[in-house]
């Protein structure tokens, strides 16, 4: 699966324990990442300073579903269990 263009789910739902930059103590769940411009595009993909569990996510219909919102919803119930 590909990532949806503009999604931003997965910068968003889940909570990041690495630092970020704007954001050193990493960010908490339902936060929107400092990183994610107004498209839902991340400022830092691709660079050496984006946190190493970011580049690791890969798109899944498991964690994404069909939409951006499902895919919220499902990431946002995984971090809650």
């Amino acid at each position: 699966m590909q990532c949806r263009l503009s999604c931003g789910a997965c910068c968003i739902a889940p909570s990041i324990s690495s630092a970020i930059p704007g954001m050193p103590n990493g960010k908490p769940a339902g936060v929107r990442c400092i990183q994610l411009d107004h498209n839902n595009l991340c400022k830092i993909f691709g660079k050496p300073e984006r946190p190493k569990v970011c580049g690791e996510f890969k798109a899944e219909h498991a964690f994404c579903g069909d939409t951006s919102e499902q895919a919220i919803q499902i990431l946002s119930d995984l971090e809650n269990s």
